[in-house]
């Protein structure tokens, strides 16, 4: 699980700097995908360890991230939409097209992660 999370590392990155760089590099919040993308990197490579506490730890901290940013990245386009809406402003949609991005992304990613912490509990490999 931990060579996913590098994978979902990189799609995130890349989320964060094509969000940031499509602005024209005005708004730096863009980024957050990236620095989440950066966070689960760091922590999936700890992960790639024989030693099965630290992999657990690693992991589980991953998941976290992953919830964490299934929680903001949906709340916050979720909010932002509300938001245009009463205001009467356009839909800033590269915006809400990143926050769903990074909320479907984490949600895919969590699910895969709750997956595989059962599979290895039935498996005994806990």
């Amino acid at each position: 699980m931990a060579k996913v999370t590098l994978l979902f590392a990189v799609l995130l990155i890349a989320l964060g700097l094509a969000g940031f760089l499509g602005t024209g590099s005005a708004y730096p919040t863009a980024l957050i995908p990236a620095w989440i993308g950066l966070a689960l990197g760091l922590f999936g490579w700890l992960a790639i360890s024989p030693d099965e506490r630290r992999r657990k730890l690693f992991m589980h901290i991953n998941v976290t991230i992953g919830l964490l940013g299934f929680l903001g990245g949906g709340i916050k386009a979720f909010t932002g939409y509300l938001h245009a809406r009463s205001a009467g402003l356009p839909l800033d949609q590269i915006a809400i097209g990143a926050q769903l991005t990074l909320a479907g992304l984490m949600l895919i990613y969590v699910l895969l992660c709750v997956r595989s912490f059962i599979a290895a509990r039935r498996t005994g490999k806990v």
